[in-house]
């Protein structure tokens, strides 16, 4: 971080980190450069194929069979590619349910890029090849083509922005990805957000984190391990683990999902 704070401050001409911070709070279009510089918003299809094979073959069709229309939020969803993995998935193992798939980060262009929905080799090559074909067309020519998502799933995904540190979960989610997202917060901001996550999942739903990340003390935040990525809420646990008591809640209650 210091590293990359010290290339920006060269980079814009600025002497020093007290500096900065006054010019971030009267420049817009500097905050929006610096935001971007310092957020790293790469993902792709199926990242981490092992735990999307969980989520396909154990997690979602045991959530299907509690609620045919699942309420799914992806937190810091980036370029979109995981919320469309999970789209892809409920298009296989439920035809035409009328599931909530809502997506949110707190980069504007970020969001852009999710919308349309256009992807490179790169970001689809853990697709499996049958979803590959049933769900994507090329398009352009030559080195320059790139996969385009089918309308009838995309369309399926409501993008919004959202921060994660300052405005209320969504509720009643029957599964949240938030992936990747935590190695932007210090200790104290990664506990604010485990919190708020919590609130945001019905009690046996399931939270999906990245394939280096850990919940440390999960009982803390209403959620027991389920295996590597996944955790499950679980009220009771949350009880015992604050004496019988129910877990705070924040003072801005929850949007809609």
């Amino acid at each position: 971080m210091e590293r990359r704070l010290s290339y920006f401050l060269l980079r814009h001409g600025l002497p020093d980190l007290r500096e900065l911070a006054r010019k971030l709070g009267e420049d817009g279009e500097l905050l929006s450069a610096f935001r971007d510089f310092l957020t790293i918003n790469v993902s792709e299809f199926f990242r981490n194929p092992e735990r999307f094979r969980e989520l396909e073959t154990r997690i979602l069709p045991l959530l299907l069979k509690e609620r045919p229309q699942l309420h799914i939020w992806s937190a810091g969803c980036a370029n979109g590619a995981e919320i469309y993995s999970v789209a892809l998935l409920l298009e296989e193992l439920s035809p035409g349910g009328d599931h909530v798939l809502l997506a949110t980060d707190i980069d504007p262009e970020s969001l852009r890029r999710a919308r349309e929905a256009v992807y490179s080799d790169q970001e689809v090559r853990s697709v499996p090849p049958r979803l590959l074909q049933r769900y994507f067309r090329r398009n352009g020519t030559g080195s320059r083509r790139d996969w385009v998502l089918s309308p009838e799933v995309a369309g399926k995904v409501s993008f919004a922005f959202h921060n994660l540190l300052s405005d209320p979960p969504f509720d009643d989610c029957d599964l949240i990805l938030c992936r990747n997202v935590m190695i932007y917060f210090n200790d104290e901001g990664k506990e604010k957000v485990f919190h708020s996550l919590s609130r945001g999942l019905r009690p046996g739903g399931y939270l999906f984190i990245g394939g280096t990340e850990v919940v440390l003390s999960p009982a803390r935040y209403c959620l027991e391990y389920v295996s590597p990525c996944f955790y499950r809420k679980e009220v009771g646990i949350c009880a015992q683990a604050s004496g019988g008591r129910p877990p705070a809640r924040s003072h801005a209650g929850p949007a809609r999902l």
